[in-house]
């Protein structure tokens, strides 16, 4: 049985959901290994737990290298805010409700791979990559997941008109043949 509002048919459905999961799977891999390896450093900074700091202390180097690591945690985890929309697999939700879960979620990873680093050696905490890679997840899922919802609900729409103006929209009604009774 098909969940309401969800995306285009049956086999359909499930074949953009378990590409949405394999490749969500796939990129929390990449983000962990990326985030969570030990780093060979001769001295490691103390962690930033005031916000915005780190923001400026990036911007005082200049703006290109500012440039470089702002963008670079907005697009840390940016894809979460598309892969995790493509999971769940609904065209008729609320989008501002769609964005809450996103981002939420998007935080919590975000928030869990900081605390994470608290223990591997090299890494630094940072509260700004808390902001901006949920700041990157906002961003990739208010761009790209309402422009692709709308598109894939006229796609849907145009598949399941009707061939003919007389014939509804639901198909034509299935006609039974009468069976006589054995005596």
């Amino acid at each position: 049985m098909q969940r309401q509002g969800s995306i285009g048919g049956g086999s359909a459905a499930i074949r953009i959901r378990a590409t949405g999961g394999v490749l969500l799977l796939a990129h929390l891999a990449f983000v962990a290994w990326l985030t969570l390896r030990p780093l060979d450093v001769p001295w490691v900074t103390p962690a930033n737990l005031q916000p915005f700091a780190g923001i400026r202390a990036d911007l005082a180097l200049g703006w290109q290298e500012a440039a470089r690591r702002i963008t670079e945690g907005l697009a840390l985890l940016a894809p979460l805010g598309v892969l995790i929309p493509m999971t769940h697999g609904r065209l008729t939700v609320s989008p501002l409700g769609s964005l809450v879960r996103a981002v939420a979620a998007g935080a919590l990873i975000s928030l869990a791979i900081e605390l994470l680093q608290t223990g591997v050696p090299g890494q630094i905490v940072d509260v700004d990559s808390v902001l901006l890679n949920t700041l990157g997840v906002a961003l990739a899922h208010a761009t790209i997941v309402p422009a692709a919802r709308r598109h894939l609900r006229r796609r849907s729409e145009r598949t399941r008109r009707p061939a003919s103006p007389q014939e509804p929209a639901q198909g034509r009604t299935p006609t039974i043949p009468r069976v006589g009774i054995a005596p």
